[in-house]
């Protein structure tokens, strides 16, 4: 299932070369992984677990500019036992900026240790 958000490039979100900064990418990147998991999952879901990132990779193709409309596409890949893959497009119209992988692990909040992810969690993503 993938999952995107569409914006616009904030002022804040430019560097000193007039164009978006790499931060703000991987702000991005965040942003849509985290609602991708709000829009997907039960408030109980929510209450019980989190994530942590453990690695970043990211590919910068093209830069984007102020007001700039760009959309992010986040989908999962593979699952382990309490890890999953996930995968990030970043474009302008059929412009691909940015593409990403990132590594993330789901954390319990209650002890702050990594969480087993059930069957049916991995379900709400296929």
């Amino acid at each position: 299932m993938r999952f995107s958000h569409t914006f616009r490039v904030a002022p804040a979100d430019i560097d000193e070369q007039g164009h978006v900064n790499n931060v703000a990418y991987l702000r991005w990147i965040q942003e849509v992984a985290v609602a991708h998991w709000l829009h997907a999952v039960t408030a109980e879901t929510i209450e019980r677990y989190s994530w942590v990132v453990l690695r970043h990779e990211i590919d910068y193709r093209k830069a984007a500019f102020r007001d700039d409309e760009i959309t992010a596409v986040t989908w999962v890949g593979e699952w382990t036992r309490v890890r999953c893959e996930r995968f990030t497009e970043i474009r302008r119209d059929a412009d691909l900026l940015v593409s990403g992988r990132t590594y993330w692990c789901m954390i319990d909040r209650q002890t702050s240790k990594p969480a087993r992810i059930s069957t049916d969690l991995i379900q709400r993503f296929a």
